[in-house]
């Protein structure tokens, strides 16, 4: 299908010029505080079932009891939930290479297969020997569409052991750090040898043409983990026979990644449009609020959250998932996927004549944040989305990128969404 864009005409109201310049500056500031807030250090990049994801949850539960939203979590505001059972690196896992202490579960992370043993040799590059340590290049693996990437390296690992390999290091993978870790929960019976993945800095080096030499030393060392995320829900009770969700997930990479745009931008923007329904005249639906944990997890908040919802999802009307609305490019225009998702979408959208704002419809139903598992329970959804910023690292999503204009229109334009259907029927479903 091919991308539609829409752009909508400016309307004027000139009666309401003055109140609506005083609101829109409250918003400003109410979104500039959210996400300075929740994208600062103190909360450590909000790693679902770390510290500073329960710091943000405990922030998003007391901006919603401030707006006198019910809490309809299992205690409160909160529903947690299990994100992973398995093994990670203890405090005693270490790798050296040429006497560089690597931090674990960053630079290097043990496979879930590998034994709690040690190694260490001088290792020639590209000179897999017996009794040393392997130096596995992903790269040249042949693919094997049958197998995982874990699984592959399973398979490698024990063919190494039976060549008289004393360890083994993966490098050149395409995963990322996060990607790695979500191993840590697959069970496979235990190799003979350890075996580790590293990086892409790490690989870098080891695939330096200038390398001789490496000396390397592992200690894998591993501890029984169980992850707890938690999902943060509020609930607007306005007697109708109908509900609307609005969700953004609040959880991120971790320590050293602020994720102002990802997405703490979502976030803030749930909590303006919560605070502009609590005080509207739009009562002819009820609202779910949710703060979903576990999206950078295989959106296991969101998949709970569908199985164990505080509402009857058969009463749901539709489902909207704000994730990256912060970098809004004017030329680019805003992303809105799911149109597809119900028949009634593009009319609704096409008719709402709020502001001037290009709409760029992403074909797709579903897509891989939070929605999907929405979509998965045959309610329509929409997803809004500035888009990806791949032009700078992660680690530069900080609250001083954001566009704060452009995190404004998409409040408006949802709010706009959410008034259009107020007194329309529920909306059909389309699982094509």
């Amino acid at each position: 299908m091919k991308t539609i864009t829409w752009l909508l005409p400016l309307v004027s109201i000139t009666m309401f010029v003055s109140a609506q310049k005083k609101s829109d500056r409250k918003t400003l500031s109410n979104l500039q505080l959210h996400i300075n807030y929740l994208s600062s250090d103190k909360l450590e990049g909000r790693k679902s079932g770390a510290p500073g994801e329960q710091l943000a949850a405990a922030y998003i539960s007391s901006q919603l009891q401030q707006l006198n939203v019910a809490p309809r979590g299992d205690s409160g505001f909160m529903q947690t939930f299990t994100i992973k059972e398995g093994r990670e690196a203890a405090a005693n896992c270490s790798m050296k290479i040429n006497h560089e202490l690597l931090t674990a579960g960053k630079q290097f992370i043990p496979l879930p297969f590998s034994p709690d043993k040690s190694a260490k040799g001088e290792v020639l590059p590209d000179a897999n020997e017996p009794d040393n340590i392997w130096l596995i290049n992903i790269n040249e693996l042949e693919a094997d569409n049958k197998k995982t990437s874990l699984e592959q390296y399973y398979q490698q690992t024990q063919i190494a052991a039976k060549s008289g390999a004393t360890g083994v290091i993966f490098y050149n993978g395409k995963e990322t750090a996060a990607d790695a870790e979500q191993w840590s929960a697959t069970r496979l019976p235990a190799t003979a040898i350890p075996a580790v993945w590293v990086n892409t800095d790490i690989s870098r080096k080891l695939s330096s043409e200038d390398a001789t030499t490496f000396l390397i030393e592992m200690q894998l060392a591993f501890k029984k983990v169980k992850h707890t995320g938690t999902n943060v829900i509020g609930f607007i009770d306005n007697k109708a026979a109908k509900t609307v969700i609005i969700g953004a997930h609040y959880d991120h990479a971790g320590t050293g990644f602020r994720g102002a745009d990802d997405n703490a931008s979502g976030i803030a923007a749930l909590l303006e449009i919560t605070r502009l329904l609590k005080s509207s005249s739009v009562k002819n639906h009820n609202f779910l609020i949710v703060a979903f944990s576990g999206k950078e997890q295989g959106l296991s908040g969101s998949r709970y959250f569908t199985a164990h919802s505080p509402v009857d999802l058969a009463q749901v009307n539709y489902m909207i998932n704000l994730d990256m609305i912060g970098r809004l490019d004017p030329a680019k225009g805003l992303q809105i996927g799911g149109v597809d998702t119900s028949p009634g979408w593009p009319g609704i959208i096409g008719s709402i004549a709020a502001r001037e704002t290009k709409l760029v419809y992403e074909p797709g139903n579903t897509g891989t944040s939070d929605h999907a598992s929405f979509y998965k329970k045959n309610i329509p959804v929409l997803y809004l989305c500035t888009g990806s910023h791949h032009d700078t690292p992660a680690s530069d999503d900080s609250a001083d990128k954001i566009n704060y204009d452009g995190a404004l229109t998409v409040v408006k334009l949802v709010y706009d969404i959410i008034g259009k259907t107020d007194n329309m029927e529920k909306l059909a479903f389309n699982s094509k």
